[in-house]
């Protein structure tokens, strides 16, 4: 009988796979160089590597950047849009905004589907939903020899209102599925029912765009699994950090947009609810990227959309996700010197083919992975426990090369300065989801994970001045591991224009109903009983004459006992939170209602480590690490993490290796060991 649940997460350099044997409680780990040509490959690696097997797996969890690239390196599938006639310029036009109004080098947002490739559709809808004009078939499948002789793959149908009501868009699909079979087609109502007709556009758009790649993407592991021998449930992470089926994955492709890094977040949650921590920063730093997202009394910060690219530039995609952000700095981020004699770092990696000078396979630009090991905080024949050895001859040759005699710098000089600029770049992700929402960074701790997350924690956390960096258990695979701590989720959100005084709770109450009932068919048949199944409601809220609306949740009591009171101070009371005042005597508004269905799971209950003394006992080695210049390299000891017990304290300077993992304690902070063999480092902000 099948008593595995087996966790993937592929990065940009490296696939984690975790595997938890829900018999014993036993947990395995493998990791395996991302194989990007096919990527199933490093994921049968990395299960290998773990010592188990995919045939006697009964849940298959996968989280994955595949659709995020997609759209970031704009290489997605030849797109239409058929929308409603007068509209088709929606996507370009925007919100006409002008973030950097001094920029003369601004450039607006660039569309994924050109003008040429969107189409009217004679067809018109009321803002209540009731139909104006109903579109003719013959319309569309005048539509549909222009694009089959386009040769699109993918279309997005986008109609005004049909939020309210989705009637049209869907016989629109109809008649398309009917003339192009084969080609991907996508209804914005499927993805998104709240008004705002440009985010609907662009988040319609990048699901067709995406749809083709990530599904074939999705359809090859499914596949290959099968054939050898998974005949379990295969899910997928969604952006939300809930799981929803392969099969709805391959349909609604943009709602695991941020797959794997929203499994991070979840990971964090839980280390903050066994440490009792209410308010975190998780960061995750790996070989590509790093990211954060916040913990906020406990809860995951989540938002209602995200712009891909950033705020200036980006497209906007409305669906609910965890608020995470990130940056193009990781362990292979390439240090290059530009033509005007100054050093960047990123956001240009070298990813995991050839991947940085030290692995040896072929590359040959330095990055920051070759000048931690310069630099001592990493060690040649220890690297992924001895299976990669990493060659320092070749990365000094490289950064020597490329970046201290271009600039006149010592060798070691450069190294630092190649940390201390992914250091500042990594440090400004923290304050975009913190001081940008009106927290700071001070008041939280850090959980910090990833690869290469350990080596730079401390330091982030340093320039920000916050008080305490967690290092969990094999951080290296912890994005995996969140994915085994992570429910079936499935959310929905209906627009619903109501004045807070006028609110009629009857009315409301059908709505959630059908949101509710939906939500449940999705996650009931993979859930032992009724009661593990979760209701979670909210709203986006406002003041009466503002334009934008702020998402409060909602406790299920306030409903149960038709308190508008009580909805109106949990408004205020997020509004003052998020924007530092309320009006507590202003009236306000709903503009749509949030719901989440959450089926639990059976998580992996956390280990407690033997205790023992203050003292970690003898070092396994000591080696020379360069901190800071001045200092020049100081005798650094080096501890197994394995050996460690929970109680030691550890002062440093000091190193923790393990598995897939480097932890850099900085000279004149400390560590201390929890119950649950958490790394917990005091940071030294003087």
């Amino acid at each position: 009988m099948a008593h595995l649940r087996i966790a993937s997460d592929v990065g940009g350099t490296f696939t984690d796979v975790v595997a938890f044997d829900e018999q014993t409680g036993r947990t395995r780990f493998g990791k395996a160089l991302t194989t990007p040509l096919a990527m199933v490959h490093g994921i049968l690696n990395g299960i290998q590597k773990s010592g188990e097997a995919i045939g006697n797996t009964r849940l298959f969890l996968h989280g994955t950047t595949v659709a995020i690239n997609t759209i970031l390196e704009r290489n997605g599938a030849r797109t239409a849009l058929i929308t409603t006639q007068g509209f088709r310029d929606i996507y370009e036009i925007g919100r006409i905004n002008r973030p950097d109004a001094y920029n003369l080098f601004f450039q607006k947002h660039q569309p994924l589907i050109p003008r040429s490739l969107r189409f009217e559709v004679n067809e018109r809808l009321r803002a209540d939903g009731s139909v104006l004009r109903a579109p003719t078939q013959e319309a569309v499948k005048q539509i549909c020899v222009e694009l089959k002789s386009q040769g699109i793959e993918a279309v997005a149908i986008l109609l005004l209102h049909a939020y309210a009501n989705p009637a049209h868009e869907l016989q629109i699909k109809h008649w398309v599925q009917e003339e192009l079979p084969g080609v991907f087609v996508t209804a914005s109502h499927e993805l998104s029912t709240e008004y705002r007709e440009f985010e609907r556009t662009s988040t319609v758009a990048a699901n067709a765009y995406v749809g083709p790649r990530v599904s074939r993407y999705l359809k090859q592991i499914d596949d290959t699994v099968g054939s050898e021998g998974f005949h379990g449930g295969f899910f997928v992470v969604q952006s939300s950090g809930g799981l929803f089926s392969v099969q709805q994955a391959q349909r609604e492709c943009i709602r695991m947009l941020e797959s794997g890094p929203a499994a991070g977040v979840i990971g964090a949650r839980s280390v903050c609810e066994r440490l009792q921590i209410t308010n975190a920063i998780a960061f995750d730093m790996g070989g590509t990227t790093a990211k954060a997202g916040v913990v906020l009394d406990g809860e995951v910060m989540m938002a209602g959309s995200i712009m891909v690219g950033g705020y200036s530039e980006g497209l906007p995609i409305q669906v609910p996700l965890i608020d995470i952000q990130e940056v193009g700095t990781g362990g292979g981020s390439i240090a290059r010197v530009e033509t005007s004699g100054s050093l960047h770092v990123g956001p240009q990696s070298a990813g995991a083919s050839p991947g940085p000078v030290c692995y040896g396979l072929g590359g040959e630009d330095p990055t920051v992975t070759d000048a931690n090991l310069i630099l001592g905080r990493l060690a040649p024949d220890k690297f992924l426990g001895g299976e990669m050895p990493l060659d320092l001859l070749a990365a000094t040759s490289a950064l020597h090369r490329r970046v201290a005699e271009p600039l006149n710098l010592d060798l070691h000089r450069a190294a630092l300065g190649i940390i201390q600029i992914a250091t500042t770049t990594m440090s400004h992700v923290v304050t975009r989801v913190t001081t940008e929402r009106g927290l700071d960074a001070g008041d939280f701790a850090m959980v910090a994970y990833g690869g290469a997350g350990p080596l730079h924690a401390s330091l982030v956390a340093r320039e920000l001045r916050m008080p305490t960096v967690i290092i969990p258990p094999s951080p290296g695979h912890f994005s995996a591991t969140g994915m085994l701590q992570a429910d079936l989720r499935r959310d929905a959100v209906r627009t619903w224009f109501k004045p807070l005084a006028q609110l009629d709770f009857d009315e409301m109450e059908s709505i959630f109903a059908a949101m509710e009932q939906e939500g449940r068919a999705a996650v009931a048949p993979q859930v032992a009983a009724e009661q593990d199944i979760l209701l979670r409601r909210g709203a986006d809220m406002r003041y009466v004459g503002q334009e934008h609306a702020v998402t409060v949740e909602l406790p299920i009591e306030l409903f149960a006992n038709r308190d508008l009171a009580g909805i109106k101070r949990q408004f205020d009371e997020e509004h003052l939170k998020r924007y530092g005042f309320d009006a507590v005597k202003e009236p306000a508004e709903l503009v749509s209602l949030h719901s989440s269905v959450i089926g639990q799971l059976e998580r992996p209950k956390a280990e407690r480590l033997a205790s023992g003394s203050p003292s970690p006992g003898a070092p396994i080695e000591v080696r020379p690490v360069l901190f800071e210049l001045a200092a020049g390299f100081v005798p650094t000891p080096v501890y197994a993490r394995d050996r460690l017990m929970a109680g030691n304290v550890i002062q440093g300077p000091a190193l923790i290796e393990e598995y897939a993992s480097t932890t850099v304690v900085l000279p004149g902070d400390e560590l201390s060991v929890s119950p649950f063999g958490d790394l917990i480092i005091k940071v030294n902000r003087e």
